[in-house]
């Protein structure tokens, strides 16, 4: 290298580098007990309400109590309200007057999987099945063959409501949507892969056996039926009332010989969700009003009652507000957000998809992303210089390790968050998180290192 133009380059030409070549020993020490603590939150919470219920019991062991209207708070004050057990939100009353804005945090909580259709329970060639309408975008073949439980609620005709789990307990049995030989799938291997695996067979094996002794129709039908109903007093018209879904199972691991790696369902976005609850169990007061807001539905469009567009967050900040003599109007105007939401990770296996220099890396940190959306930034918030300055700013005056991007090659697709529905409520918004390898897949990866620094950038963020 010239020495004329050494230190000039240096000074103004970026050099990116393996984030841990970067971080601190401290942090080092500290990102070992944190991924281990995110591993057991993710291999409990497979669904929104799990989730929900999770935080909330987290929250109350500190101090958290439900916002009710009327209430009259204080800095320091902690908060949550429980949105139809579907979304839920924290906050803790900072110094500041929330005229002057609050810090707020949101994610989501769902994740692509199989839903049960309405009536689901069929019989065929003596094998029972349960009939599934997948949520979310997936690629239907990564779901056969992959071991699945069952995780949900049943409301019954008496008004009772039961929590269905089977296939996580070791002693529990799994479940399975079953593949055609390589033997025989010459013709199904010259289709498109979005059409080798349809959704309606996306059927889940249930069992074989069927009962011997009786002599009606649908005799292994039945007998799950009857399983079913005296384990939890389920009836077949039951499952008109139920929410019941099929999610991998099994727990969260670490991933390759140097464990640097975590593979789990519904890192996206559950790993972004834990992260910014995660810091509102450690801070006392902030200097402004910390909000973490976990929201349902993204992987649909954020719709219905428990999604990012419905008024529920608005319903909440209101009272929350108001509960502090300040003004919503005013509190969304100087109000700031990170979109927490997972990021694709450069994947080299596929490389033509991305532009190398424009997409998150495993082991770079969180990743922080001016616009996502598609094609022509279809549906994507795009952040303000100054909003991008201000993050940029804190992280590096904070060590926190970050990195950004957008989401693939400009034509080749795109993805959007919650970011644009909380800019359309005024409020100054950024997309953050953590990049992912095999992102919607039954198994998804993320770098121990990215997992620890999104969650040290929620926590900066919250605490300035």
């Amino acid at each position: 290298m010239s020495e004329k133009y050494e230190e000039l380059r240096k000074s103004i030409i970026s050099d990116r580098k393996n984030g841990y070549d970067r971080i601190s020993s401290e942090d080092l020490a500290a990102m070992e007990p944190y991924c281990k603590d995110y591993l057991g939150f993710i291999s409990e919470c497979k669904i929104e309400r799990e989730a929900v219920e999770w935080t909330i019991k987290e929250a109350e062991k500190h101090g958290f109590k439900p916002l009710v209207p009327g209430m009259k708070l204080v800095p320091g004050d902690k908060v949550y309200g429980n949105g139809h057990n579907k979304n839920v939100i924290f906050a803790i009353v900072g110094m500041e007057s929330l005229d002057n804005g609050a810090h707020i945090c949101a994610a989501h909580i769902d994740s692509p999987r199989l839903d049960l259709k309405p009536n689901p329970l069929m019989e065929d060639s003596e094998l029972a099945f349960f009939k599934t309408h997948y949520y979310g975008g997936i690629k239907k073949y990564q779901w056969t063959t992959t071991p699945l439980a069952i995780h949900g609620v049943v409301s019954k005709k008496d008004g009772t409501t039961v929590t269905v789990t089977i296939g996580e307990d070791d002693n529990d049995p799994i479940f399975c949507v079953t593949d055609l030989l390589v033997h025989l799938s010459a013709d199904q291997m010259k289709k498109p892969m979005a059409e080798g695996v349809t959704g309606e067979n996306l059927k889940v094996l249930l069992g074989s056996r069927p009962l011997t002794d009786d002599e009606g129709k649908d005799r292994v039908k039945f007998h799950v039926m009857k399983l079913l109903n005296e384990k939890y007093g389920l009836v077949e018209d039951d499952f008109l009332s139920a929410e019941l879904t099929m999610v991998p199972a099994g727990r969260a691991r670490e991933v390759g010989l140097d464990r640097s790696l975590l593979a789990a369902y519904g890192h996206d976005d559950r790993v972004c969700a834990y992260a910014a609850f995660r810091p509102l169990l450690e801070i006392s007061t902030p200097r402004k009003t910390a909000v973490c807001v976990l929201a349902d539905k993204e992987e649909i469009g954020s719709v219905g009652i428990s999604g990012m567009q419905s008024q529920y967050f608005e319903m909440f900040m209101g009272d929350l507000c108001d509960a502090t003599g300040a003004s919503l109007r005013r509190c969304f105007e100087k109000s700031f957000c990170l979109s927490a939401d997972v990021s694709n990770a450069f994947d080299p296996l596929y490389a033509e998809t991305c532009d190398r220099s424009n997409n998150t890396h495993i082991n770079y940190g969180t990743g922080i992303f001016k616009y996502t959306g598609a094609r022509g930034k279809s549906g994507s918030s795009d952040a303000a210089a100054e909003v991008m300055g201000y993050v940029r700013r804190l992280f590096a005056d904070n060590d926190v390790i970050w990195q950004t991007g957008e989401l693939g090659k400009v034509d080749q697709g795109g993805g959007g968050t919650v970011a644009c529905f909380m800019a359309n409520r005024n409020i100054e918004t950024v997309d953050a998180g953590v990049p992912v390898l095999s992102m919607h897949a039954p198994m998804e990866l993320v770098s121990k290192l990215d997992t620890y620094m999104t969650y040290k950038g929620m926590k900066v963020f919250y605490e300035n």
